[in-house]
């Protein structure tokens, strides 16, 4: 993969000198860990569907990364290359991500919850080498759908699967075929060692533009944000990490996998979300720390009070996504001994902007945070001019864990020549530094802490006959932030349209089911600006309504 990207040097010296980057790699924690501690758990995995338990101590998840890197060798992965995974929160994903550290190649991790549509592009767009999925999660049979594609991804020379058989088993290829022995693996991996400013992660976020962007980040960026977040939050090498947020989000990636390693400590996995599996996971392996969207913090509040005394190993809290009602976080204090703290980040910052633990209790729900040590924002009006406290504006970032470039566009990257970058949200500031989310710029609606690609549905949906124009929305929701409302309008050679022939329509665009709308309004007219353009925020305020409507619900 050929990223374009290459370190400025006025930002590096920056950086370097202030401390915000060390040129330290995941692996070196990993060094560091298994000489320390070998013996130590370091990822125990629930498979929630089967109530299944693995543990790997870091001696043997050293010895499985070796192994895999060396086969990711004999595979002709070479250094740049990316290897992509759609995979649950399994131990496989951690051990790609450090093999492919060990061997300079770029992991892509892949939401699970994506088809055909949205593999295709991405893909294609990374030029991955390496697929590994899993044969079947939740009852979707993930080898059927990568066969389908297959013959539109020519650069995907090999794709594995976990549980799967023959050639293809990921078992069979590259835990159980001894390729540490075929190689050099010292030699090996100090030749193909990346540097620090070496693009390593690949993420893509969807936008306004309808096409996703490959968020590429580096270990310094990533570390930048990882080291001073554990400060923030006074976390240990004493304190376990559970992590039911997808590894392939960046929450998950920052700190179910990388947090971890960095402390020397154990991740805790679960693979499906489950409140009451969540407590019994909490119970036995008492993790001091998680992260996770608002609405699992609602459903764990909820479900608490049936397993009191089994949850107060849980110190922290971080919900982020959307945000906290305030009712929530006073229930979470009669229900939870953990506090509750609240943040803001974007898959280009990882966390920025956070409350601390010994922050009164209503700042969580008041305010999504104070800047993270190495990073800076400012509220602006829309020529850029900095605004006075407590005024409404753009939200622009800055700082040590700002990404490096979008994959193959670099015309989107939109840094300015401060350094500042435009996050598409608005916000106001207090007189403490403490932000708050007031809105969003950007045409993106947000369900429980998933980005749903808006200009991207409204495309499909436009080729429904009969539809003249199309807005999507978000419309509030208790549970999950948001959920998507489609306003349509329909010309005159069409009598109606249901939900139903909505969602059928999509579903054979194959899109993911977690992109449907929930509420379908068909209106005569759509609000527009004089020249024309919708004004979704008008929408918004009419959607606020919906939520009174539970038979429209999907």
């Amino acid at each position: 993969m050929e990223t374009g990207i290459t370190p400025q040097p006025e930002r590096r010296s920056a950086m370097i000198q202030s401390g915000a980057w060390n040129d330290t790699l995941i692996t070196d924690y990993l060094d560091h860990a298994v000489a320390a501690t070998p013996d130590r758990e370091a990822i125990v995995g629930y498979r929630v569907s089967e109530d299944t338990r693995t543990a790997l101590t870091y001696r043997e998840l050293n010895n499985n990364v070796t192994r895999i890197a060396a086969g990711l060798v004999g595979m002709d992965i070479k250094p740049g290359d990316v290897v992509a995974c759609q995979l649950p929160n399994w131990w496989q994903t951690i051990a790609l991500h450090l093999a492919c550290m060990r061997v300079g190649a770029v992991l892509n991790p892949l939401m699970p919850i994506f088809r055909e549509r949205e593999l295709r592009f991405m893909l294609a767009h990374g030029e991955a080498k390496l697929l590994v999925i899993p044969k079947v999660f939740r009852n979707f049979d993930y080898q059927a759908m990568v066969d389908g594609l297959l013959g539109d991804l020519p650069e995907l020379k090999t794709v594995l699967v976990i549980g799967g058989d023959g050639e293809r088993s990921f078992e069979k290829q590259l835990l159980e075929k001894p390729w540490e022995q075929e190689v050099d693996t010292a030699a090996v991996f100090e030749e193909r060692k990346p540097s620090a400013d070496d693009v390593i992660q690949v993420l893509y976020t969807s936008g306004t533009t309808g096409e996703p962007k490959g968020v590429m980040h580096t270990s310094n960026t990533l570390f930048a944000n990882v080291r001073p977040y554990a400060d923030r939050l006074h976390l240990t090498s004493d304190d376990t990490v559970l992590m039911a947020s997808p590894l392939a989000h960046q929450t998950g990636f920052l700190y179910g996998i990388m947090m971890p390693v960095y402390l020397g400590t154990t991740a805790i996995l679960q693979d499906i979300w489950d409140a009451e599996f969540v407590c019994k996971v909490i119970a036995a392996e008492k993790p001091a720390f998680t992260m996770a969207a608002t609405p699992f913090l609602a459903d764990l509040v909820k479900t608490a009070p049936k397993h009191e005394g089994e949850l107060d190993s849980l110190r922290i809290f971080v919900s982020a996504g959307a945000p906290i009602p305030s009712a929530l976080v006073e229930q979470a204090g009669q229900n939870l001994k953990a506090r509750i703290v609240s943040a803001w980040g974007m898959t280009e910052n990882g966390a920025v902007t956070m409350t601390c633990p010994e922050d009164p209790a209503e700042r969580a729900s008041q305010t999504d945070g104070k800047t993270l040590p190495y990073m800076d924002v400012k509220v602006t009006d829309f020529k850029g001019n900095s605004l006075a406290t407590g005024e409404e504006g753009n939200l622009m970032v800055r700082g040590a864990s700002l990404f490096v470039g979008y994959l193959k566009r670099p015309e989107l990257y939109g840094v300015d020549e401060g350094g500042w970058f435009g996050t598409g949200d608005l916000a106001r500031m207090d007189e403490n530094g403490y932000i708050r989310i007031t809105g969003r710029t950007k045409d993106v609606v947000i369900r429980g802490g998933e980005n749903i690609p808006v200009v991207e549905v409204e495309n499909l949906l436009y080729k429904i006959p009969g539809i003249a124009d199309v807005a999507l929305v978000g419309c509030p929701d208790d549970r999950l932030g948001e959920r998507l409302c489609a306003y349509i309008t329909l010309d005159e050679t069409t009598n109606g349209l249901t939900l139903d022939d909505v969602k059928d329509h999509l579903l054979r665009h194959q899109l993911s089911k977690n992109y449907l709308p929930e509420y379908l309004e068909v209106i005569e007219a759509m609000p527009r600006t004089a020249s024309g353009k919708i004004q979704k925020f008008k929408l918004r305020e009419q959607a606020k309504d919906l939520r009174l409507a539970p038979a429209k619900r999907a």
